[in-house]
């Protein structure tokens, strides 16, 4: 698979910044749902937004990292926060945990794609490639979460999470495989972890759960 044209890098770059600013969202729900304040709210959705590009960009050695290289992400996610706060609170909209899942399965998904195509235009093997689309997807819900004190979803509420991002960069892997080109690659990979998620969600779909 050839690297993106500048069309191509420009479509990243935008795929990016809105899975950034769908997980922002979903950082500033549940800070707002821990009533927490403003500067709270600000880290948490700092954290969520950009923890798994931070440190995919850390395990693939790019400097500098992404965040920092498009500095627009940051006074978006700065901008998104105060927007969201002042909203919420004018609208007194009643903040409840179902309300994070939504923009949370959009950046999983689209970071997910983010991940995997970058180390494998890298030229790392595809089980690196596929870890890096799991890790970026998966690391800033974590930080959230642990942030929020409470435990990772993903590893407590039972419903398929990671294993849809690793489905989404396995459907990548194969395009590439068959050197499909990259846009079919990155978007087949962004819609099957997000509509996987989804499906989840209204399904209530669920993992084995470990019994004594």
């Amino acid at each position: 698979m050839e690297p993106l044209h500048w069309w191509g890098s420009i479509a990243l770059t935008a795929l990016e910044g809105l899975a950034t600013a769908a997980f922002a969202i979903s950082g500033i729900i549940e800070a707002t749902r821990k009533r927490m304040d403003v500067v709270g709210v600000g880290v948490v959705a700092f954290l969520t937004a950009f923890g798994g590009g931070t440190l995919r960009d850390l395990l693939l050695d790019q400097r500098p990292f992404f965040w920092v290289r498009e500095q627009y992400a940051l006074g978006g996610v700065f901008i998104l926060c105060l927007i969201a706060v002042v909203f919420m609170r004018q609208r007194h909209i009643a903040i409840t945990e179902r309300m994070i899942e939504w923009p949370d399965a959009i950046g999983l998904g689209l970071f997910c794609a983010s991940g995997v195509h970058q180390a494998h235009l890298l030229g790392m093997p595809p089980l690196v490639s596929l870890i890096m689309g799991v890790v970026t997807a998966v690391f800033g819900g974590v930080l959230r979460d642990m942030v929020c004190n409470e435990i990772p979803a993903t590893l407590r509420n039972h419903r398929p999470y990671a294993i849809c991002a690793l489905a989404g960069a396995l459907a990548y892997l194969l395009l590439a495989a068959l050197d499909a080109p990259a846009w079919l690659a990155v978007g087949a990979c962004a819609v099957l972890a997000t509509s996987l998620r989804a499906f989840a969600i209204l399904r209530n779909w669920s993992l084995p759960v470990w019994r004594l």
